[in-house]
Formats: C-alpha cells, sequence, structure tokens
C-alpha cells in the first residue's frame, strides 16, 4: 500500500505542475496543445506502425517507420512549442532540431523556453542578422536547456513508472482503481495519456490499465457529451475518437468532464487488474492503438475485458450525466462564438 500511495502521490504531483502550468504559465495551454501534439506526431506513429504493424503483423519497413517517428518525440516537442508560440517556423525548426537525441519533456522545456529568447532577439537584433545571432545563440542554448533538463526529468519520471509497475504487483485491485482513473482523466487533459506513460515507461499490469481504460473512455465520452449536450454531432464524434481535439471545451468544463472520466476510468481498471491482462510496450494509452496491442499480447482474456471496460465506461457516462446534468456547462457554440445548427437533440 505504501509503494501505491508513493507512486500515485508522485503522478499527482507531476499532473498537478502540468496543469498549473497549462493556467498560468505565459501562453501555458498552447505550449501544452503543442505538447499533445508532439506526442501524436511521435509516439501515435509509433503505437500504430511500430507495435502494430512492425510487431504484431510483421511489416518491417512500417516498424521502422514507427521507430524513427517515436525517436524524435523530443525533436518535435522543440520545433511545435516555439510554432505554437509564435516563433518564425524556420527558428522553430532550427532550434528544434538541436534537441535531437532527447526525450518528449526536456524537448518541450527547452522549446518553450527558448520560444521567448528568440521572440526577443527577433525584436531586438536588426533584420538581416537575426539568423545569425539565432544560430549562434538559439541552437545552443536550446540543447544546453534540453541536456541539463534530461537527467532530472528523465529520471522522476522512471521512477514514477517503476514504482507503479511494482505497486501494481503488490495490490492490483486498488492500483486497477487508482491508476484506471488517473489515467483517463489524463487522457482529456492537456498532456495526454499517451505521452505520460511514454514518459514514465509504464508496463505491465499498469500498462494495461492504461490502454483498455482509455479504449473504454471513447464510448463513454460519446455518450456523456451527448447527454449533456456539449456541442454538435462533430464535437461528439471527435471527442470518442481523440479527446484533445476538443480540449477547449473540456477545458471550459473541467468538473463533469474529469469526474466522469475518472469514475469510468476507475472501474474499467479493477476490470482489467483483476484479470491480470499485461501490455509489455510503454506509451499505450490510446483507444485504438492501446485495444490492439491488449489483445494481441492477451489474447481472448482482452476481448472480454474490453467488452467490460465498454459496459463500464457507458455506465459511468449515464452516472456522470445524472451527477452534473443540472450543472451549468459552457458549450462549443458559447467557447468558440460560433451557430451550432446540428446540436444533438
Amino acid at each position: 500500500m505504501t509503494q501505491i500511495l508513493t507512486g500515485t502521490a508522485l503522478l499527482l504531483v507531476v499532473l498537478a505542475l502540468f496543469t498549473l502550468f497549462s493556467y498560468k504559465a505565459p501562453q501555458g495551454m498552447k505550449a501544452m496543445g503543442a505538447l499533445a501534439n508532439a506526442a501524436c506526431a511521435s509516439f501515435l506513429v509509433e503505437a500504430f506502425h511500430a507495435s502494430v504493424f512492425g510487431d504484431l503483423v510483421g511489416i518491417e519497413f512500417l516498424g521502422k517507420v514507427g521507430q524513427a517517428n517515436g525517436s524524435l518525440g523530443g525533436v518535435a516537442a522543440a520545433i511545435l512549442v516555439p510554432l505554437a508560440l509564435g516563433v518564425s517556423p524556420v527558428y522553430a525548426v532550427l532550434t528544434g532540431l538541436a534537441c535531437s537525441g532527447f526525450g518528449i519533456l526536456p524537448g518541450f522545456i527547452a522549446g518553450y523556453v527558448t520560444s521567448f529568447v528568440v521572440k526577443f532577439l527577433e525584436k531586438k537584433v536588426p533584420a538581416g542578422l537575426d539568423l545569425i545571432v539565432i544560430i549562434l545563440v538559439g541552437a545552443p542554448l536550446a540543447r544546453f536547456i534540453a541536456m541539463n533538463m534530461s537527467p532530472i526529468v528523465d529520471g522522476t519520471l522512471l521512477q514514477i513508472g517503476k514504482v507503479l509497475i511494482e505497486a501494481a504487483n503488490a495490490s492490483p485491485i486498488v492500483m486497477g482503481l487508482i491508476l484506471g482513473g488517473l489515467i483517463t482523466v489524463v487522457a482529456t487533459a492537456p498532456l495526454s495519456s499517451m505521452a505520460l506513460t511514454s514518459i514514465i515507461g509504464l508496463t505491465g499490469v499498469p500498462m494495461a490499465i492504461g490502454a483498455l481504460a482509455v479504449f473504454g473512455s471513447s464510448f463513454m465520452n460519446y455518450v456523456f457529451f451527448s447527454k449533456m449536450k456539449f456541442g454538435s454531432k462533430k464535437d461528439t464524434i471527435s471527442v470518442a475518437i481523440e479527446p484533445l481535439t476538443q480540449s477547449d471545451i473540456i477545458s471550459a468544463n473541467p468538473l463533469p468532464v474529469y469526474c466522469t472520466n475518472f469514475i469510468g476510468g476507475a472501474m474499467s481498471g479493477v476490470i482489467v487488474a483483476y484479470m491480470g491482462l499485461t501490455v509489455s510496450t510503454p506509451g499505450m494509452a490510446t483507444p485504438i492503438a492501446g485495444f490492439a496491442i491488449s489483445v494481441a499480447q492477451n489474447g481472448t482474456r482482452a476481448l472480454i475485458a474490453a467488452a467490460g471496460c465498454i459496459v463500464v465506461s457507458i455506465l459511468g457516462a449515464f452516472i456522470g450525466h445524472a451527477i452534473f446534468k443540472n450543472t451549468k456547462i459552457k458549450t462549443a457554440a458559447e467557447i468558440r462564438g460560433t451557430q451550432q445548427d446540428d446540436l444533438i437533440a
């Protein structure tokens, strides 16, 4: 139990820091959105091509495609974050490439800090000289930041992953309850669950919990968004496929969305933990690839567990609607300032 509490506490601290960063840091939400996009560009491609088509189907070429994308998460973050913050594309790529060889979080930190330095140099340095100055200052600065953050970030997050894996062996049901709820909430937060589980190197029972809990959350979010009338049919379908596409709606309605996802995810986590499923590939907390890899590595038991996760996740959606149906919400039309003609009746 001590291991479970320690691992959970450390994970909650990390999530709290990301949440604080999203809402309080300058352009924090834009930067976190770029981090999620970097995870999609690297880890999601790796999940499909390396884990599914490469390892399971045996297509060597697609396996190499996945490995290539997966190895460049740090570069992707270091490029996409500056772009999101308004840095010129050539400077974003110039500084981002300097983060080659580092993980997604060191690349994210380097890209975020360097963005402000580059934007300052663009304003202060005379036109024509700014490229030379940014080559001399920006690229080395980005790599220096990534190099110094890498051991701190990687060491901390890998320790969390190690503690959670060990804790799952000690008390899998309790871990299923906590981890299933947390990872499902993270799937709807600015930091993607795929990125988190990749960063902390989650494997074994905890990774199976994350994979199938997030798989179940697709059905839960579809039903919950439909019942709550957050947006149009398109919004409802989109949140089921990838919650990050509706991050503005979720951020505007955090309490109902996060609480409902925790309820459904916790119930799914208990099912997976009880059945003793394992996934040996980190970063599988994504609906389609997570389901595919779980079935491939666990067979019929995973299909049974997945069916159970769908049922309890939909139940979680109805529970969430019963709790929050009278809560004042912000709809997509209000948030985006657009007229929704196809709202779900």
